[in-house]
This record gives structure tokens, sequence and C-alpha cells, in this order.
């Protein structure tokens, strides 16, 4: 029904929770990128094929992987090491898998810190594409990250979302991330601080034009990053959370500090 690719490096202390979670999977392809430590080791202990592939960016990686890669399904669910599906994101994705309708799906995804979901501080939902038929979808970079570059048939969104436990490596392998992912961003900031600002995409419907619009007006912002604490504790009430939720929000602060640092060295 459905393959399961997994973009990997040295993630042997979440590889064997990932596989655990799709263990109903008889096609799961990890993308390695010469991982150091026994990441691939286990990866083919849990069953899977491996590839390997020296990473440039996100986009080019996934791209690699739909480009590159034989598939047992036309259908292919893309998941990080530190993430994990589950039974409810299963039998959604058996659904539209069977109607067919669109190219791609965004999905959502719940952050757990500190044991629990993070619901507020996080913006829940803050989907991604992440299940896509092959042939029908490629990627671009985008800072750090990626996004859907071309979709033949259209996106749709899944109601069930995955769990992210970003934090799972400690606060120390979040913060060295980070700070490698702010030079991107910045770069990121500064194209999109060039291009016009358009009403009918900061009021459009469909909400993931209208978030995409709402960030090129934060990287414009002065003192971005003590907005981004107000609105993310405040506004979006992430005091609700709770300690997890504070501690969340002082970090996503300090992101978006360096990025404005690193915008200020860029320009």
């Amino acid at each position: 029904m459905l393959s399961i690719l997994i973009l990997s490096k040295n993630e042997e202390a979440n590889i064997p929770a990932c596989l655990e979670t799709v263990f109903w999977c008889d096609d799961i392809v990890v993308l390695d990128s010469f991982s150091s430590d026994r990441t691939v080791e286990l990866a083919k202990a849990g069953g899977c094929r491996v590839v390997q592939r020296e990473f440039d960016d996100f986009g080019s990686q996934r791209n690699f992987a739909l480009e590159e890669i034989p598939f047992k399904y036309p259908w292919v669910f893309h998941l990080d090491a530190d993430e994990r599906f589950n039974e409810e994101l299963f039998v959604e994705c058996r659904r539209v898998i069977k109607e067919d309708k669109f190219s791609a799906y965004f999905v959502a995804n719940r952050i757990i810190f500190f044991g629990r979901w993070i619901r507020r501080s996080t913006q829940y939902p803050y989907p991604q594409v992440r299940l896509v038929k092959l042939g029908e979808v490629c990627f671009a970079k985008a800072g750090h990250g990626q996004r859907e570059d071309r979709v033949a048939r259209g996106t749709g969104h899944l109601l069930a979302a995955y769990d992210h436990y970003n934090f799972s490596k400690g606060i120390k392998d979040w913060v060295d991330k980070h700070n490698r992912y702010s030079t991107d961003e910045a770069k990121l900031a500064l194209d999109w601080a060039r291009q016009p600002l358009r009403p009918s995409e900061i009021f459009a419907r469909d909400g993931i034009i209208r978030r995409r619009a709402l960030k090129r007006c934060h990287v414009r912002l002065p003192g971005r990053w003590i907005f981004k604490f107000c609105y993310l504790y405040v506004i979006k009430r992430g005091f609700m959370d709770g300690y997890p939720g504070f501690v969340y929000c002082l970090l996503q602060c300090f992101y978006d500090f360096l990025i404005c640092i690193k915008i200020r060295e860029q320009a």
C-alpha cells in the first residue's frame, strides 16, 4: 500500500523507535548521509533497504529518493528518524490513497518536548507535504528545509498527525543544529525581504498560502525575536503548555535571534 522513506545521519539513538512505528510496512528505505555511528547497521537489522548519499539540502535529498530509488509502492511517506508514525495516520493514509484525489498531502506534526505534546507554543498544526505519489511531486530547498515545488494534481490535507521528537538527542544537539539552520534561514529571509507583499496572500483563505505570506511579513519586523516570544507565549497561549511551553518559547526566541544576527551579518 505504502512505502516509507526515512532520512538519516547519525541517528542510532532514534532509528529503532522510528522503525517500531512502521512495523507494518514491507518497503522501508533509509536514505542515509554517511552516518559514522550505528545508524546503517540498525536500519539493516530492522529490515530496511539502505541507500547512501552525501547530504546537500533536504529538497535535493527527497528529490533524489523519488527519482532514483525504486520503491515497491506508488505512494511514499517521508519520515525523519526522530519522527513517529501512528495508527490514526495509517488509517487516513490508506483512505486517501484509495481515493487517489491529489498528488500530495500535507501532514501536521505534534512536537513532543519534556515527554508531552506542546500544542500551543508550536503553532500546531504546522503541516508539511509528507505523503506523495511517485512521478507527480518534486521538492525545492526553502531555508534549512524544503517545500513542495511541483505537484501535478494539487495537494490535500490529512487530519491525523505524526509525532516529532526533535529534542530526542538533548538541548545541546538542538542548539547546534539550529545554529546551522539559522544561516540558511537568514539567506531566505533576505530573499523574502526583497519580494513584494501581496494582501491577497496575507488574507488568503488557504492556510498554507496565508502562513507563508505572514512569515514573509515576520522577517521584516524589527526585534522579531522579541515578537516571536510574545506571539508564541501570549497570543498563541503558550503559557498553557506549562514549563515545557515556556522553555520551548525561549528556545524559539533564541533561534529567531540567531537568524536576526546573521541577517545583519549577511546584508
